[in-house]
Formats: C-alpha cells, sequence, structure tokens
C-alpha cells in the first residue's frame, strides 16, 4: 500500500516531536531538577510540588495531570488548535522525563541524575551543568516547535488569553515564568533544599536558562544564518550583474528603482549568496563602482536552485 505523502510529513512530525521530547526531558530530569534550577512555565510548576513532596510526587506525572485540564479547556476555547500533537507533545515529554529519572515502574535502575559525571558536574562544574540543561531544554524545545508541535502548558494558556482578551502571548510566558521561578526560589529557601548555593543565586541561573533556551529555540526553528541577501544600488548595474554571474556563478535580479534624493531611475540589484562569498561578492562591486550602495541581510532559510533545504 502506497503511502501519501501528507502521511510521511505527519510520520516525521511525530518522530521529530518525540525526539524533541526526550531531549527536553534529559536537559530538565539529569541536569536542572536535582541542581534546584528550576525552568518556568508548568513543568517548573511541577517540580516546585515535586520538591515540597520531598521528591515523592515524579515530575513528568504531576506535569502530565497538570496538562490535562488545560488542554481540554483549549479544545473547548480553541477548537482543534490544540489535538492530538498537543496531547502527544506533554504525554511524550512527561513520560521521557520520569523515565530518564527512573520513576516508571520496572524502570527504576535508569537515574541518568545518578551517573557519576553528572553528579562531578554538579559539584565541581556547576556552571556547565546549568549550560547542559539549559541547552538541551532549547534544542529539544525548538524540535518540537519546528515539527509544529507543543509541550502544552503555558502555551495553551497564551493562546487562550490572546484569544479571549487579546493579551500578548510573549508577556504572558514572561509573567508565568516569573512567578514559577520567583515560587520556586521560595520553596528552595524555606526547606533549605540547597546546601552549596544560596536560593537567590539559583534563583538568577533559573532566569538566565531561560534566556539562553529561548534563544536556542529561535535558533533551531529559524535555523543558523547559512547564506546572505544583498541589494545593491550603482551606476553601473549591468557590469556588477555580469560579474555575479560569471565570477560567483549566481542569479541575480534587476528591480527597477528611483532615487528619491536625485530623482534618478536606475536597476537596483538582488541576489543571494553563501556566507563564504559574501566577502568576494562586496570586493566585486567596489572594484567596479566604490561608490554603490551595498545591504547586506542575514537569510534563515532559502527553497530553489543551487542551496540546500533547511528540513
Amino acid at each position: 500500500m502506497k503511502i501519501s505523502l501528507k502521511t510521511k510529513l505527519a510520520i516525521r512530525d511525530y518522530i521529530a516531536i518525540s525526539v524533541g521530547a526526550f531531549i527536553m526531558s534529559v536537559g530538565v530530569g539529569v541536569f536542572l531538577i536535582d541542581a534546584k534550577v528550576v525552568p518556568g512555565g508548568l513543568g517548573g510548576l511541577a517540580i516546585t510540588i515535586h520538591y515540597l513532596s520531598d521528591y515523592k510526587i515524579p515530575v513528568g506525572l504531576m506535569m502530565w495531570f497538570f496538562n490535562i485540564p488545560l488542554f481540554l479547556w483549549g479544545l473547548k476555547t480553541l477548537g482543534g488548535q490544540f489535538g492530538i500533537r498537543t496531547f502527544a507533545g506533554f504525554s511524550l515529554y512527561a513520560f521521557s522525563l520520569d523515565l530518564v529519572r527512573g520513576n516508571i515502574p520496572g524502570l527504576g535502575f535508569v537515574r541518568w541524575q545518578d551517573l557519576h559525571s553528572v553528579r562531578d558536574m554538579h559539584q565541581h562544574d556547576f556552571i556547565l551543568s546549568i549550560l547542559c540543561g539549559a541547552i538541551l531544554l532549547g534544542v529539544g524545545l525548538g524540535i518540537v516547535f519546528k515539527f509544529r508541535g507543543t509541550t502544552g502548558g503555558s502555551d495553551i494558556v497564551a493562546a487562550i488569553m490572546q484569544r479571549k482578551f487579546g493579551w500578548k502571548p510573549g508577556h504572558l510566558f514572561m509573567l508565568i515564568d516569573f512567578f514559577v521561578i520567583s515560587l520556586a526560589g521560595l520553596v528552595i529557601h524555606f526547606k533549605g533544599l540547597s546546601v552549596d548555593k544560596p536560593a537567590l543565586t539559583l534563583t538568577l541561573y533559573a532566569f538566565t536558562l531561560i534566556f539562553i533556551g529561548s534563544r536556542i529555540v529561535d535558533t533551531i526553528i529559524e535555523g543558523f544564518d547559512y547564506a546572505k541577501s544583498a541589494v545593491i544600488i550603482s551606476s553601473k548595474p549591468e557590469a556588477i550583474a555580469d560579474e555575479i554571474v560569471r565570477k560567483l556563478t549566481r542569479g541575480a535580479t534587476a528591480i527597477h528603482g528611483r532615487g528619491l534624493y536625485t530623482n534618478t531611475d536606475r536597476e537596483i540589484i538582488y541576489t543571494v549568496v553563501t556566507r563564504k562569498e559574501i566577502t568576494l561578492l562586496v570586493d566585486t562591486v567596489k572594484n567596479i563602482d566604490p561608490n554603490a550602495f551595498v545591504i547586506i541581510n542575514n537569510v534563515h532559510e532559502i527553497l530553489g536552485k543551487g542551496f540546500r533545504h533547511r528540513v
């Protein structure tokens, strides 16, 4: 039986969401929970309750139960927007989190957080440990988002608040993260959970973690800048275009324009080159027309001949 392209893409997306959720669980479950550096959102709230219960309530299980009413609320308010992908995302993340921490019945021997290298990192290289957690959390979440998944929690609340009250999701995320991280800091302080570092220090680490993770998520979704676009305004557009085609073997587009300052018509050249070719492009333009005006921008995605497609 031939599988349709739509089905293949759906399978690819769910595999990617599973991988992303697992990477997130390693970052949080192995490096952050025992370090007492709490990420924001619903996961951070579940970790805080984990601390309050003296580590008796598994984080993943608590997170999953928190997500269920939010998921049903999202379905009722937003319809199919938060459907199977959302359920799969937060379920896989919750399961993976309890898996790597050895909280799944019959798999208690896993406990990656007890590996000697991880323990040694917590004790002697705390910053590296937090960076590992932040990077893995950001990479995993970025993969989940890139393939149209979500881990629920704050995402659902933000979407509902935006629909009902017009609140900006970014502001709501900041508010939720600030509340959760501050609450976790208070719990850590009053329960005396941190021996080596003050609760305030761990709270500041958590805010730094949010910043690093969000930047990594953006990078995963948008991709690294692997090409540059150039807008070239010159009195010698034909000569520059010929050199771009001949020397760089790149295409270029001439766009008709008019200089408002000089009130003269001219052709504006638009082209896209790789990062390593940008210096050659600029040198070529300047050799032909030292007075040329060149604007260079980063390019995250290119669909077309001559450039690799980003998955």
